[in-house]
């Protein structure tokens, strides 16, 4: 696949876990442009500077969380793509996310199929 024209937030506050979903992303095609937050007022941010394709958060992370940074980005663009990505979510959290305005849910740890499925849903 071609992803470049797509810009992609990744916000998590793991390194770890923005890198290996980059080199997932990376894996399916080549030309994304990535942006990295570690938390969720640095998604929100980041978001509003750059205006990415797509946004993947976690829901636990500092300062503020995955549902808070969902309504943050959605209060400023009721269209943004954002995926949630996290391995502790519960029933009543992914429910807030969706609720807030995230439009898909991805169980950590990543994988392939999961990656790839979600971006040919999601992307124009």
């Amino acid at each position: 696949m071609d992803f470049s024209n797509y810009t992609i937030l990744i916000s998590d506050d793991s390194i770890l876990a923005r890198k290996q979903l980059k080199d997932v992303i990376n894996s399916l095609g080549d030309g994304a442009t990535f942006i990295d937050a570690s938390n969720g007022q640095e998604a929100i941010d980041k978001y509003r500077e750059s205006r990415p394709t797509m946004a993947f958060l976690d829901i636990v992370m500092p300062v503020k969380d995955g549902i808070e940074a969902v309504k943050g980005i959605i209060s400023e663009d009721p269209d943004a793509d954002i995926i949630i990505v996290s391995s502790v979510g519960t029933q009543a959290q992914l429910k807030a996310a969706i609720e807030a305005g995230a439009k898909d849910f991805i169980q950590k740890p990543v994988n392939r199929s999961q990656v790839e499925a979600i971006i040919e849903k999601h992307l124009p």
